[in-house]
């Protein structure tokens, strides 16, 4: 067999690994790991259940993490039939910002007994948004002080990023922030433990943190500013040490080959993002071409030759996606996790019971329906916010919006408007940039949508009026991971010395396109222009309507959880 390495995707609800030939590409062996404890946004596991979590928190647990390197590394490579003397490499990327505090030596806070009951103990996943007032505070300080980097971010850092997330720690549980004598990204958490080397990445520092190749990370002035307590983060529970993706982070430990059945010493690559990971694996490392990584929420990425200013963008780092280009990144906090909420809290148990009789997923039944209508027929027109806005309006205290419903209305009409509300945030994300000056040629799409629902790929195709390719692999992220991994072997391994080199052999496209359909465009232009009315209405201050309810739902909550 030729030599192959391993990619492993750390998503939100579970994690995923790829065994992929370094010759061409071919994925050998795949396996997922489902996560035991999921997401953790109403009570912490048992046997600590009665520990009841305020609004606006999502916790994971690391022990799903470990079981994921566990279970699924030896099951891809076992589907793959190959065997550890088979493997030059791995590599890992994880959605960001996900963040833990641990001890010196790695130990994750929430396996300390005395503070499994601590919630600030675990993990912080990606759309926790409770940080929401420690990043309105990151923002006005910053302002304040005429922070140079802020422009980098668009203008406003999001609750979903690193340091709201610390600085939340601090202010709400001291104690667990003393104990903390390191706070990391779950990315490097992993790495860690795959190596025994605490190894900082520069993607989700770069994106995720606020820290720059050139400028480093900001001021212990501006730090000290947030909170006294606060000034010394960087130096006393961070590094400034970052390493450039695409570089080895050491050899496995004898631990970990022990955890995964891979051999001690197989090169390790620093960890990554799982969207901007994807890029290489989709092709999509050219100036021009946004690569849509969509799933549960959609991130874009985007390379380009020039720094521009994006209002609303969720950053641009140098060499952040591929070295010798600046990446760009923007992002909706909710796409496919807005489709599993309508189907699993507002449809009919009848639909259900269709595509049970049908042996479908009720997607499917859904699809099929949503299919037969024209666009503009359900007079329905949606916000997608119902996890917030990430791009462009960063703001967690968003609430989704469905506007038109009669007695009339149908699920199926339903479905349709949600799916149309996010490729119209897709288009709001894609007109910003271009009013920039960063131009956007061909898009790309990978994730797990693009391959499942063909329908929501058309409409998005029709609202963009451009052509969508898709990614060969449904696995992007992983293969992407498997990609940095063949680069941290090196071509002595049996790797590659470059990410281009890499991604040339062991990346690809698939054969479907998505073309515009030129009627469809012409209605959803207008529809658009109402959605980006009720975008801008509710979005930048001339109705607080959303706010004012999220502020009157987070009372009313907290009163009930104090009296129960």
């Amino acid at each position: 067999m030729s030599p192959v390495t391993i990619g492993v995707d750390f998503g939100t609800e579970s994690a995923r690994a790829v065994v992929v030939d370094c010759a061409n590409g071919a994925e050998r062996g795949t396996a997922v790991f489902a996560y035991r404890n999921g997401v953790i946004d109403e009570r912490l596991p048992a046997p600590n259940s009665d520990v009841v979590l305020e609004p606006d928190w999502a916790l994971q647990d690391p022990a799903d993490y470990l079981g994921a390197l566990q279970r699924a590394v030896p099951e891809a490579l076992a589907a793959a039939g190959a065997t550890a003397d088979d493997v030059i490499g791995i590599g890992i990327d994880f959605t960001a910002c996900t963040m833990l505090p641990t001890t010196a030596d790695g130990t994750p806070l929430c396996f300390v007994d005395d503070l499994r009951r601590e919630p600030h103990a675990w993990v912080k996943l990606w759309k926790h948004h409770a940080a929401q007032p420690e990043a309105d505070l990151v923002n006005a300080v910053a302002a304040e002080l005429g922070e140079p980097w802020l422009d980098r971010y668009g203008g406003k850092i999001s609750s979903e990023w690193f340091f709201p997330k610390a600085l939340q720690i601090l202010r709400e549980a001291p104690h667990v922030y003393d104990r903390a004598e390191r706070l990391v990204e779950a990315a490097d958490w992993i790495v860690w433990q795959l190596t025994g080397v605490e190894t900082r990445n520069s993607c989700t520092a770069g994106y995720k943190a606020m820290w720059s190749k050139e400028a480093g990370f900001p001021s212990e002035t501006y730090f000290a500013a947030l909170d006294p307590r606060f000034a010394d983060v960087v130096d006393t529970r961070m590094t400034r040490t970052i390493t450039p993706i695409g570089r080895s982070a050491g050899g496995l430990s004898q631990a970990a080959a022990t955890l995964t059945g891979l051999n001690p010493g197989t090169a390790v690559a620093v960890a990554n993002v799982d969207a901007h990971v994807s890029a290489p694996a989709a092709l999509a490392t050219e100036p021009g071409t946004m690569l849509m990584i969509m799933g549960t929420s959609t991130c874009h990425i985007l390379v380009g030759t020039h720094e521009a200013i994006v209002g609303g963008m969720c950053g641009v780092v140098e060499d952040g996606v591929v070295p010798g280009f600046l990446g760009y990144e923007a992002g909706q906090s909710a796409v496919g996790d807005i489709f599993a909420w309508f189907t699993e809290r507002c449809l009919p148990p009848g639909y259900h019971d269709s595509a049970a009789a049908k042996g479908v997923d009720v997607h499917t039944v859904l699809m099929e329906q949503a299919a037969a209508l024209r666009p503009g027929e359900s007079g329905l027109v949606a916000l997608d916010w119902w996890n917030g806005n990430r791009s462009v309006l960063v703001d967690a205290e968003l609430r989704g919006l469905l506007l038109g419903m009669t007695l009339a209305t149908r699920p199926a009409e339903i479905y349709r408007a949600l799916i149309e509300a996010t490729a119209f945030g897709t288009r709001t994300i894609v007109e910003a940039f271009e009013a920039a000056g960063v131009e956007v040629t061909d898009l790309v799409a990978c994730g797990g949508l693009p391959f499942r629902n063909p329908l929501l790929m058309q409409i998005y195709a029709d609202v963009l009026g451009r052509e969508i390719a898709v990614a060969s692999s449904a696995q992007t992220p992983a293969l992407g991971s498997a990609i940095f991994a063949a680069v941290a072997a090196g071509s002595a391994a049996g790797g590659f010395d470059t990410i281009d080199a890499a991604a040339a052999r062991m990346g690809g496209r698939g054969a479907t396109a998505f073309v515009p359909d030129a009627d469809a465009h012409e209605v959803y232009d207008e529809l658009f222009a109402e959605y980006s009315r009720l975008h801008d209405l509710f979005g930048r201050g001339g109705n607080d309507a959303m706010r004012r309810l999220a502020g009157i739902s987070r009372r009313a909550r907290e009163t009930r959880l104090v009296r129960s």
